[in-house]
């Protein structure tokens, strides 16, 4: 039972409460993996259920280095949200995810290393990294390992680990930061369903309110599986007519527009992602107005980005649409220049005229991707 009095030793303490071993959710049972060390925070008990007679590539995973008494509840969220990132990359990718949004995301481009992945995902915003939790889609290798190992993280989690890598984890004594790092081997990513269509029936969301009362609702997908999906965007008004993009995009910027939108799916709302050459730059998350998301991810990247690109023709996802032509200009004048946005405001006819008027490729994803998490 975690002390009564908070402090150092609650955040390690168990907190074990009185779940049931079953639980009937619709038609389907789910039983009890485990009781966690605590919920989201150490007052709160909470255990871990999945679906009975299934395969789950996050409930079956196997804690190959464990401490503080094992995963929290926002340990595993974290888990989560990162692996629901790298599951739509084919090539190696690494998300660092800090309450479950990504701090920075990158994907392996031409031949440079894992090692050289993460530290691309980490230095999008390096002080938020801190006490993170790293998802990767491809096995982590010694080199990774030793550059986890640098900073303070909370866990580490892939499909596998080569046994250099292990050893590194397990130096306790060399890595005295992350003695109390957490390794976690995850099963088959490839099961997690990525596209509108795809989900099964266990993957429903849930949503417990204030008074007990729940909402049910399918899992959020996306329709859009590669650049073919992607519409240059176009809308009509009384005043304007119709209104069509007129800035070609070049195929990687297209590359990056959709890798953004995948990340996007994962960040909390208002979400935007700035992204170039395949990594972040910037995410902007929680905004309860378009444009402040917007503004907050540039000053996020003027401030906190530690990487080697510049913002100058970076790409920007926006998970909603735009209800002024202010959240463009603003990206544009930081450097953006091709951005993708659901349709369905008032004045998309003028958003996309302003798009035009600053040289911004504007593209219409297929849905509005709004994440309430």
């Amino acid at each position: 039972m975690v002390s009564k009095k908070l402090d150092k030793k609650s955040y390690h303490s168990k907190n074990t409460g009185d779940f049931p071993d079953n639980i009937l959710v619709g038609a389907n049972k789910y039983v009890k993996v485990n009781d966690l060390r605590y919920g989201t925070n150490p007052h709160q008990p909470a255990a871990y259920y999945k679906p009975a007679n299934k395969s789950c590539p996050i409930a079956d995973m196997e804690l190959l280095k464990t401490a503080k008494n094992g995963l929290s509840q926002t340990n595993l969220e974290d888990i989560s949200y990162s692996l629901n990132i790298v599951k739509y990359f084919d090539s190696p990718a690494c998300a660092v995810m800090k309450h479950v949004n990504p701090c920075g995301v990158a994907v392996m481009r031409g031949d440079e290393t894992l090692r050289n992945v993460y530290k691309k995902a980490r230095d999008c915003d390096a002080r938020a990294a801190f006490g993170s939790v790293v998802a990767f889609n491809i096995e982590v290798d010694r080199e990774t390992a030793e550059e986890l190992m640098s900073t303070f993280i909370e866990c580490v989690v892939a499909p596998s680990f080569s046994e250099e890598a292990l050893a590194v984890f397990n130096d306790e004594e060399k890595f005295k930061l992350c003695k109390n790092l957490r390794v976690v081997k995850c099963g088959d990513i490839s099961e997690l369903s990525c596209f509108v269509g795809e989900e099964k029936s266990n993957e429903f969301t849930m949503k417990v309110l204030a008074d007990g009362s729940m909402v049910m609702a399918a899992p959020l997908l996306t329709q859009m599986k590669s650049i073919k999906d992607m519409k240059p965007a176009s809308a009509e008004s009384k005043t304007l007519g119709k209104v069509d993009s007129k800035i070609k995009a070049d195929r990687k910027q297209m590359e990056d527009l959709v890798a953004a939108w995948y990340i996007n799916l994962n960040v909390r709302s208002n979400g935007v992602v700035i992204f170039k050459n395949g990594q972040t730059l910037a995410v902007g998350t929680g905004e309860q107005d378009r444009v402040g998301a917007v503004e907050q991810a540039i000053e996020k990247y003027k401030t906190k980005y530690k990487g080697v690109e510049t913002i100058k023709g970076a790409v920007m996802s926006s998970d909603g649409f735009f209800p002024f032509p202010d959240a463009v200009e603003v990206a544009a004048k930081a450097g953006i220049t091709a951005v993708i946005a659901p349709s369905g405001s008032l004045r998309d006819a003028d958003v996309i005229k302003r798009a035009n008027e600053l040289g911004v490729a504007l593209f219409h994803s297929p849905e509005r991707i709004f994440s309430h998490h």
